[in-house]
């Protein structure tokens, strides 16, 4: 590990970062992160820190961990990010630095072409378009060509394709070393490389799917590893719930249905009972989703009220048992088959845990004798399906057992994990009581670039007309933005009905203003419309509050409809406050403030992007003002210029915010 000034000298203005990155500013910010990350780092120790944006913290963790000449695992919450490392950053800071480390891409195995399932849909030939059927055929030429079969190399196949499931793998069907083409297998390709890599990238997803809970045969590369490195930490808490309960849905029972039916075709061919079978259970899975009406999550007493639900789930499962009846006669005649079987027996079992609940929804898991290894069941009903979960009502002891064991240094960054300088919050929904804390200003000068405005005279936001008022106060500030706006609504009705506002302004006032809305296109497509037409305004829902990169003056305005609490009747969310009140705590400002507060940082982040950057923040929201929590929201926010008055948001448009 290099002496403190060797760090001084490679952040410095003339150090080799600054010879290697075009533009490079010597940050105090970023250099203080880079000290703390190397002393975590040199005594194994836990650090949480957070860096405001344009710290610049990826090369702050980034610069020590390749110094230190250990293993190191960079887990990112977004595909985006994990690229970006790989791509960009960690071999600029690794030529920069000098340092013989190798790095290696990992991804989920449904990002990599299988030749098993691609030869199996191929020979089947029974695809639901022509279009899918020429994508078929596109990927079978790209995996002939590719080194890496990283799907995200295949340009010609739409990302949303059909035929995509069709040739990746799942970790159910998945038919690891028993698999005739275990030799060309681009998984397997990808984790020998990460294996034998210095540094290694992943996602959350992966990194507890695979890499913590040793669920796909990864078990070896955290035991070898000596640094571990969360960006975009502030989604932790959450994934790892995902990964630390259980869940089984309409969707992996569709997706048995159609490996059965494939592998029938295959191997089974003169068996015509299977292929009845797997008619039944598609049927089956998706009546059950016909009986809801609407989307949305219920807790177990909203579900214990849809005897529909509950007898097409009854109806489900017995045509499951037949499925599994038919491939335990026809398990012999290929890998494939006896593979069906073992996942239908496995999805069987999972609905039977699941219903072993009580009314209040919650279960002890395997130690009784805690209150905090309760989890919640619960039921997610989307567009697409059906899910049952089961989710811990804190993951903290849970994870916490993950941390111990061989001695490593654990980081966890992001731009919002604090609420104002308070680190409680974050602690104890991962269990990191011992962890050391930093927290760095972002070097932007807000009180000069930024201003926060809360317009007066809002209605409760709980008032029916709300999207009303916010359109009504809004649209000035847009008018005067000239577009370059993102509106950030709470929920999917708000949005829609917001939009449809501002689309009947916009065409009254005859505005040359592109009105662009979530979900009209894919989020990629979306937000380089955005950047290309300069004057848009985009309306959006949770997927735009974070993760989105617009520098410069394309996005000028963030208009935020109300202060982001989760909804209360989220049915893990509220047995989570159950359990706090029942506790006599307060689960208010232990859960929800918290949680807004760093949805808040995440959404207000979308505005600064850059130096030179200029923009007002809107919250019209009266909550901020009027009431006393109010003041720990703004207070958790950068540094920017407040106002309630309309004319100085005009005015500082008019005076420059072009």
């Amino acid at each position: 590990m290099p002496a403190r000034s060797d760090l001084d000298r490679i952040f410095a203005a003339d150090g080799p970062l600054a010879r290697a990155v075009g533009g490079y500013r010597p940050r105090s910010q970023q250099l203080a992160m880079a000290h703390a990350v190397r002393a975590a780092i040199s005594a194994n120790r836990q650090l949480i820190a957070e860096a405001g944006t344009g710290t610049g913290k990826t090369f702050a963790y980034l610069v020590p961990a390749l110094l230190s000449g250990g293993k190191v695992i960079i887990s990112t919450g977004t595909k985006t990010l994990q690229d970006q490392l790989f791509n960009r950053d960690l071999p600029t800071v690794r030529d920069a630095l000098g340092v013989p480390a190798t790095i290696a891409l990992l991804k989920g195995r449904a990002n990599y072409v299988c030749p098993y399932h691609l030869e199996r849909a191929l020979s089947a030939g029974r695809l639901a378009s022509r279009a899918e059927v020429q994508h078929l055929h596109a990927i079978a030429r790209f995996a002939k060509v590719t080194a890496s079969g990283d799907r995200a190399e295949c340009t010609d196949v739409p990302e949303d394709s059909g035929a995509w499931p069709l040739a990746t793998s799942t970790r159910e069907n998945c038919l690891g070393q028993e698999c005739a083409y275990v030799k060309e297998c681009f998984v397997l390709a990808a984790r020998r490389e990460a294996l034998l890599a210095d540094v290694v990238v992943v996602n959350h997803h992966l990194f507890f799917a695979d890499v913590m809970l040793k669920d796909d045969g990864m078990g070896e590369l955290l035991p070898a590893c000596n640094t571990v490195i969360f960006d975009e930490a502030h989604q932790l808490p959450d994934v790892a719930g995902l990964f630390f309960g259980e869940s089984v849905g309409t969707g992996q029972i569709l997706d048995l249905a159609r490996d059965a039916k494939l592998e029938g075709i295959a191997a089974a061919k003169d068996y015509a009972p299977l292929q009845e079978a797997v008619k039944a259970l598609e049927k089956a899975a998706k009546d059950l989703r016909l009986t809801f009406r609407h989307e949305g999550r219920l807790a177990i007493a909203q579900w214990l009220q849809h005897p529909q639900a509950i007898e097409a789930l009854a109806h489900l499962q017995q045509r499951l048992e037949e499925l599994g009846k038919h491939l335990e006669s026809q398990a012999g005649r290929s890998e494939g088959l006896a593979n069906c079987l073992r996942r239908s027996s496995e999805l069987l079992l999972l609905l039977r845990h699941w219903q072993k609940v009580g009314a209040d929804g919650t279960a002890p898991q395997d130690d009784e004798s805690q209150a905090e290894a309760q989890a919640v069941r619960w039921v997610e009903v989307t567009a697409f399906g059906v899910t049952f979960n089961l989710t811990p009502l804190t993951v903290a002891p849970i994870f916490r057992k993950q941390l111990e064991g061989h001695p490593r240094a654990w980081i966890f960054t992001s731009a919002t994990l604090a609420v104002g300088e308070d680190f409680s919050h974050y602690r104890n929904a991962l269990g990191l009581a011992e962890a050391d804390t930093g927290r760095w200003d972002s070097p932007f000068d807000y009180p000069n670039h930024a201003l926060l405005y809360c317009p007066t005279g809002m209605p409760d936001p709980n008032h029916p007309d709300y999207a009303e008022a916010v359109v009504e106060a809004g649209w000035p500030a847009i008018r005067a933005a000239g577009g370059r706006a993102f509106v950030l609504c709470t929920s999917l009705r708000a949005m829609r009905r917001i939009h449809e506002l501002l689309e009947a302004r916009i065409e009254a006032a005859r505005l040359d203003m592109p009105l662009l809305l979530q979900g009209q296109r894919p989020k990629p497509e979306l937000l380089e419309r955005f950047r290309r037409l300069g004057n848009a305004v985009l309306v959006a829902s949770q997927s735009f509050w974070e993760g989105v990169d617009v520098p410069g003056s394309a996005l000028s305005l963030v208009v935020i409809d109300k202060l982001p609490f989760a909804p209360p009747d989220d049915p893990v969310l509220a047995a989570r406050i159950d359990t706090l009140k029942r506790q006599g705590r307060n689960a208010f400002f232990e859960v929800q403030l918290p949680r807004a507060v760093i949805s808040m940082k995440q959404g207000a982040g979308r505005l600064i992007r850059a130096e030179t950057d200029r923009g007002v923040l809107m919250v019209c929201d009266p909550r901020l003002v009027d009431k006393p929590y109010g003041r720990r929201i703004w207070q958790s926010l950068p540094p920017m210029r407040r106002t309630r008055e309309l004319a100085e948001v005009e005015a500082f448009f008019a005076d420059g915010g072009h």
